[in-house]
C-alpha cells in the first residue's frame, strides 16, 4: 500500500535545549500528524540534525503556507532547513559511460515505481546505452568527451542538466572525472559510486589495486562529488569477502552486484531528504 502523502522536513543547527520540543509544538499547533522523527546529536561538531515527516491531510498548511511559518523557527535557532512533498517526484539525470549495469538496475526500479522519480534524460559520453534508454522511452543524449573538446563538454552536461530541471545528477558508472567549477555548482545534488570501498583504492582499477593487496574484502561506495577526487561524504557503502583463489575478474563480478545495491540504496536516502551533510561526513536519518 502507498504511503500518505506526506511532507518532509529536515535541517541541522547549533545543538542546544528546546529544539525538539519547539519543532514537535509547531507541527501539533496546525494539527500534524507525524509519522517518523529520528533525531542525531553530534559531540563533535556541537550540531543538532533532525527529519520529521508529518501527514498532509492532517495540517492546516500547505506546503508554502508551512515554510512560511517555520521561517522564524528556523531563524530564532540558525537551522539549515528544507520542507520537501512526497507528492513531488524528484528530477534525476543519469550519467553513465559503457559499462551499464548500474544504469539497468535504475531503470527497473524506475519503471517498477520501486524508485517513484522522474528521469527527464540520461547523459553518456559513449553511443552504446543508447538503445536501452529509448527502449524505455527516455531521452539519450551523446556527449563525447576528449582531451580537446573538455570545456565545451562540461559546459553542454551543464546546460542539459539545467535545461532538464535536474534536481540531483547521478554517476552510474561515469569514467569521466567531474571539473571543480561543476561540483561546487551543485554541492550535495551529484551522487556518484565508486568500485573501492573508499578511502581504500581511489582512482582507477581498484579491483585490480585490491587483487594485488590479496584483500579478503571487496566493496563499493556510493558518495556526494566534489572536486576532490574520490573523497567526498559518503552515503552507503557495502562489502563482500573473497579470497585466495578469486581472480581480478571474479571480484569485477561480485563488485557489481554491490555497486548496484549501493548506489540504489544511496540515492533513495539522498531522495528521501535523510542525508544531511556535516562537513566531509554524512548523517543519514
Amino acid at each position: 500500500m502507498d504511503r500518505p502523502r506526506h511532507f518532509t522536513l529536515r535541517f541541522s543547527c547549533p545543538d542546544r535545549v528546546g529544539i525538539v520540543a519547539r519543532v514537535a509544538s509547531f507541527f501539533a499547533g496546525h494539527g500534524g500528524w507525524i509519522l517518523r522523527s529520528s533525531q542525531h546529536s553530534d559531540e563533535d561538531s556541537q550540531r543538532f540534525f533532525m527529519r520529521v515527516e508529518v501527514r498532509a491531510d492532517s495540517l492546516d498548511l500547505d506546503e508554502a503556507g508551512l515554510c512560511e511559518q517555520f521561517e522564524p523557527i528556523g531563524r530564532d535557532f540558525d537551522m539549515d532547513w528544507q520542507i520537501s512533498d512526497s507528492a513531488v517526484k524528484k528530477r534525476v539525470v543519469i550519467l553513465v559511460s559503457k559499462q551499464m549495469h548500474c544504469l539497468y538496475d535504475l531503470l527497473e526500479r524506475w519503471q517498477s515505481r520501486e524508485l517513484d522519480i522522474e528521469i527527464p534524460c540520461v547523459i553518456s559520453n559513449h553511443d552504446d546505452a543508447r538503445g536501452l534508454v529509448e527502449w524505455h522511452g527516455l531521452r539519450y543524449h551523446h556527449v563525447p568527451i576528449d582531451k580537446d573538446n573538455k570545456p565545451e563538454a562540461w559546459a553542454e552536461i551543464e546546460r542539459l542538466f539545467v535545461e532538464a530541471g535536474g534536481e540531483t545528477m547521478v554517476l552510474a558508472r561515469f569514467m569521466q572525472i567531474l571539473p571543480a567549477e561543476l561540483c561546487d555548482r551543485f554541492p550535495g545534488r551529484i551522487l556518484n559510486i565508486h568500485h573501492s570501498f573508499l578511502p581504500s583504492f581511489v582512482g582507477a582499477q581498484p579491483y585490480l589495486q585490491a587483487y594485488q593487496r590479496g584483500v579478503k574484502q571487496v566493496g563499493a561506495t556510493c558518495h556526494y562529488v566534489t572536486p576532490e577526487l574520490d573523497q567526498g561524504p559518503i552515503i552507503d557503502q557495502d562489502v563482500t569477502r573473497v579470497d585466495h583463489g578469486d581472480t581480478v575478474r571474479d571480484l569485477v563480478r561480485y563488485g557489481k552486484d554491490i555497486e548496484k545495491a549501493v548506489l540504489a540504496r544511496g540515492l533513495r536516502h539522498h531522495l528521501e531528504d535523510r542525508v544531511l551533510i556535516s562537513g566531509r561526513r554524512t548523517v543519514v536519518l
